[in-house]
């Protein structure tokens, strides 16, 4: 019998004492630690029903090293002085805090990645993109030119044999370009994936070391990037092909020729960005995971599950955002560059060539400069990305928050990006 003395606090049924009730505070807020804290502060809130609650920032450390965990009692909470015992905020040993990401975190991250080591993701991305456009305007400009003389000092009945030929090294020279384009866009994208991994932690790695490691993913990331080209050119040689097989059939077939291809073309552009979406991960996880192409893949395909148009829908306003401060920035220039040379010669005499030299040179400086922010940013939303997902999906926060904890006690630790049963055998 109770007597009425005992009555409830409204959190499933805990009793609460006669002088508790008196006093207008629950006994079970203070056996739960939510109560109003003793030096007069305000009471930290308690996780509401079906809320994702977090183990607190340092626990992995205090319970393996022996060190006390940061926000335990006993120790200070720097920025927060009046936080009630047991109060941590979300971890952050880098620059993203260790939990799900909002949409602004995941908008803002790769520009703070970008500012926070500049040389390593805007030096590599500029370097890359020097390399490759240096290489081609090596090789395009001195074979023009050489096939242009060719052409014009051969004899009229050498002409097409020499045509011919110029096409065929052409194709050849157009081969190579590729081959030093697909190499650079894959080593940039690693470089930027590891990068946006190891700044997640707090880390930050040199230029060198950056490309040390993904030097050696470079194959995977290679074949990949060749099959996704492959796969795109096949899928366009048939609409393609089916498109000229139904214009051949002659005029009556011109009405369906053209409704082809206008849906052929729409279909493809569909198929691409579902495609591309749903293997958005597969660099980030040749690079951080370590797996094959096949593997990446299939790792890229479950993780986007259940998520594709927040995949798809941030990484496309990322590289609309891009695109158009490019564009504000690179279309004022042009526009002075084309009124520029019409009121220093309006006649056509040629005297402004050297300002078109120079002005032409400043664009393409210019876009060389805004080329690599975007390449870095666009391949920092990816990552981030990544990196959110596999926290929503594998608690990847967890471990992230165990090798931080284990650094900061000068303690080695697993790569916590490894697939599972890997961090787990080298864990154990």
């Amino acid at each position: 019998m109770t007597d009425g003395a005992e009555q409830h606090s409204g959190q499933d049924g805990i009793p609460v004492t006669p002088d508790a009730a008196q006093q207008g505070e629950p006994e079970a807020a203070s056996n739960h630690g939510y109560g109003k804290a003793q030096d007069g502060t305000q009471p930290a809130q308690p996780p509401q029903y079906g809320e994702y609650a977090q183990p607190q920032y340092g626990q992995y450390a205090q319970a393996q090293f022996g060190q006390p965990a940061w926000g335990q009692p006993g120790t200070q909470q720097p920025g927060h002085p009046g936080a009630a015992p047991g109060w941590a905020p979300p971890p952050k040993p880098g620059i993203i805090p260790l939990r799900p990401l909002s949409f602004g975190t995941l908008l803002g991250a790769p520009f703070q990645m970008l500012k926070r080591n500049p040389k390593a993701t805007f030096g590599s991305a500029l370097l890359i993109q020097g390399i490759v456009g240096v290489a081609t305007i090596a090789a395009l400009v001195p074979f023009t030119l050489w096939i242009v003389g060719r052409v014009d000092n051969a004899t009229l009945e050498d002409q097409q044999t020499v045509i011919a030929g110029s096409v065929g090294l052409g194709i050849v020279v157009g081969i190579v370009l590729f081959a030093i384009s697909l190499l650079a866009s894959a080593l940039l994208q690693g470089v930027i994936v590891l990068e946006a991994a190891r700044a997640t932690l707090g880390e930050k790695l040199t230029l060198g070391a950056l490309w040390k490691r993904v030097w050696r993913r470079i194959l995977p990331l290679v074949g990949w990037l060749l099959l996704l080209g492959i796969g795109f050119i096949a899928a366009s040689a048939v609409v393609v092909v089916v498109a000229v097989l139904i214009f051949a059939q002659g005029q009556g077939f011109l009405g369906l020729g053209i409704a082809f291809s206008v849906f052929a073309a729409i279909g493809l552009i569909v198929l691409s960005a579902w495609i591309y979406t749903k293997t958005l991960f597969v660099p980030c996880a040749i690079v951080l995971e370590r797996v094959g192409v096949l593997a990446a893949v299939r790792r890229s395909w479950l993780l986007v599950r259940g998520a594709f148009w927040k995949v798809f829908g941030v990484n496309l306003l990322v590289a609309v955002i891009v695109n158009t401060i490019a564009q504000i920035i690179t279309t004022p220039l042009s526009l002075v560059i084309g009124f520029g040379s019409t009121v220093l010669d309006p006649n056509g005499s040629g005297d402004q060539v050297a300002f078109l030299v120079i002005t032409n040179g400043l664009v393409l400086f210019l876009t060389i400069i805004i080329g690599a922010v975007a390449s870095v940013v666009q391949s920092g939303t990816i990552a981030f990305l990544y990196i959110d997902r596999r926290i929503r999906t594998e608690a990847l926060d967890l471990d992230l928050q165990r090798a931080a904890e284990a650094r900061e006690a000068g303690h080695d630790s697993a790569d916590p990006y490894l697939p599972a049963d890997q961090f787990t055998a080298a864990t154990a």
